[in-house]
């Protein structure tokens, strides 16, 4: 990996962080059915910005701030798991609509924010990148802002890259999906996210 071009690696690293499917991805698949490509699209991008600011942290050094993250940990955890069973809830008691929603910006930019402070409140989030910029001695820059730059904006357009993917994938089954199969994928999404909030509440 050594070899690869720095904002290439930050591609790498930000697909690999976003592709394993969590409460985000469950909420980016059932709103692209739901709502359609652009909400789904617009809720991923709420992450990869999360990602981004992460991977900003660890790229630049900026101890003081890891230290002050993950010494909040219990609290971010709270808020984070609080957040989701509320979304998970609210999932499983939407109903599916009878006509296409208009896109109104309030609407996308609540999207976009909703899954940019769950990222933000993972704590996880935070210690996979120190992790992985550590392992691949990432994390000092030498001086070189430049190159950190570029890191991260590769970090950025990986992630983004799999949220773009993503939502275009299941928009291509979307119109294959009845009211009553809706019900049940807003059923089924609602138990998944609240279980991931469930467990972030109550884990240790």
């Amino acid at each position: 990996m050594d070899n690869l071009p720095i904002i290439l690696r930050g591609f790498i690293i930000g697909l690999s962080i976003a592709a394993p499917v969590g409460p985000i991805g469950v909420l980016c698949i059932r709103r692209t059915l739901a709502e359609g490509r652009l909400r789904g699209f617009l809720s991923g991008l709420g992450a990869a910005t999360a990602d981004m600011l992460y991977g900003a942290i660890a790229a630049f050094g900026l101890t003081v701030i890891t230290d002050l993250l993950v010494g909040q940990a219990n609290w971010l955890r709270l808020v984070g798991g609080g957040f989701l069973v509320y979304l998970g809830i609210r999932t499983f008691l939407s109903e599916p609509a009878d006509h296409a929603a208009q896109a109104s910006r309030n609407g996308l930019f609540g999207a976009y924010l909703s899954t940019f402070i769950l990222t933000l409140t993972n704590p996880m989030t935070i210690l996979s990148f120190i992790a992985i910029f550590a392992g691949l001695r990432l994390g000092d820059t030498g001086g070189d802002y430049l190159s950190a730059m570029m890191m991260v904006l590769g970090v950025f357009l990986g992630s983004a890259a799999w949220w773009l993917t993503l939502s275009g994938l299941v928009s291509l089954v979307r119109e294959k999906f009845t009211p009553a199969w809706m019900v049940w994928v807003n059923r089924i999404a609602g138990i998944i996210i609240t279980t991931f909030g469930a467990i972030a509440l109550f884990s240790r």
